[in-house]
């Protein structure tokens, strides 16, 4: 089984960003809202050393990760009902773990761990959304997997209104331009997951123009979502009629209904340092 013959019907989307900007957070409802709003069967692979990436959707149940499966039991001991559970609205679910700490490379796991999930036929053909919830700040061969082997048709990078952030979209940016040739991958666009800094949507609007590409949803900050995080689930889950549900079912609408994929134009480090100087994110 080839990468492309991995869910052929399924809208394949890897989420980017840099870590502690609530890429998973947003993954998450993105995936409920999908479930909830527009009966959309839907599947997380998380893709993150942490294993994060689907607790949300399990209710904060402890998942088994593919790596400690096979590190700990080997590969016989891999199979889909011991890695792949049901959460809300029957998302699939599956994380790809990582190594000891400090033992190993994290992004060899998802390589591993995804090529598993495809020898076992992990990926039903029924699926109408798969998302693979990506760590973007390492510079690693594993992390681009998504990229560098078709494994996901679009790329969607979470950002906000901070410098470290953009350098991380904009690193993500030159990564997807790389194999954009090789494998077909495109941007698909930027999500704001919003920190309510002075100008951030101007900002955003501007962040993307010089990319190539448009804002999928700007996210506005609320505190529903730890809320809902401290409960153990999805915004969607936990108030399905809160603004802020509303927010995530037109993110969750503008992705599945987005076919304006590009390759980006990722800025220089003097275009960028010029951008972030304009809006006011360093002083000089």
């Amino acid at each position: 089984m080839s990468f492309d013959e991995i869910a052929p019907d399924a809208k394949k989307v890897a989420i980017y960003g840099k870590g502690g900007i609530g890429k998973s957070t947003t993954t998450q409802n993105t995936a409920a809202a999908l479930a909830y709003y527009l009966n959309k069967k839907v599947m997380i692979h998380g893709c993150d050393p942490k294993a994060d990436s689907t607790r949300m959707i399990l209710h904060g149940k402890p998942q088994e990760t593919v790596m400690d499966v096979l590190r700990e039991e080997g590969e016989e001991a891999v199979t889909l009902e011991k890695v792949r559970k049901i959460g809300y609205k029957d998302i699939l679910c599956v994380e790809s773990g990582g190594p000891e700490p400090g033992v190993g490379c994290a992004g060899r796991g998802v390589i591993t761990a995804v090529q598993m999930m495809r020898d076992l036929e992990g990926y039903p053909e029924e699926l109408d959304n798969l998302f693979f919830d990506v760590l973007g700040d390492v510079v690693c061969g594993g992390f681009a997997m998504p990229l560098r082997d078709g494994l996901a048709q679009e790329i969607y990078i979470v950002t906000s209104g901070e410098m470290m952030a953009l350098y991380a979209a904009n690193n993500i940016a030159k990564g997807i331009l790389k194999y954009a040739e090789q494998s077909g991958v495109r941007l698909g666009g930027i999500i704001c997951n919003a920190r309510n800094v002075d100008g951030e949507k101007e900002l955003m609007d501007e962040f993307c123009d010089k990319l190539g590409t448009k804002l999928i949803h700007y996210v506005p900050r609320d505190n529903i979502v730890q809320k809902a995080e401290f409960n153990k689930m999805t915004v969607i889950e936990f108030d399905p009629e809160c603004n802020q549900a509303k927010e995530y079912r037109t993110l969750a609408k503008n992705i599945d209904e987005n076919d304006e994929l590009v390759k980006p134009t990722p800025m220089t480090m003097d275009e960028l340092e010029e951008l972030v100087v304009k809006y006011g994110l360093i002083d000089v």
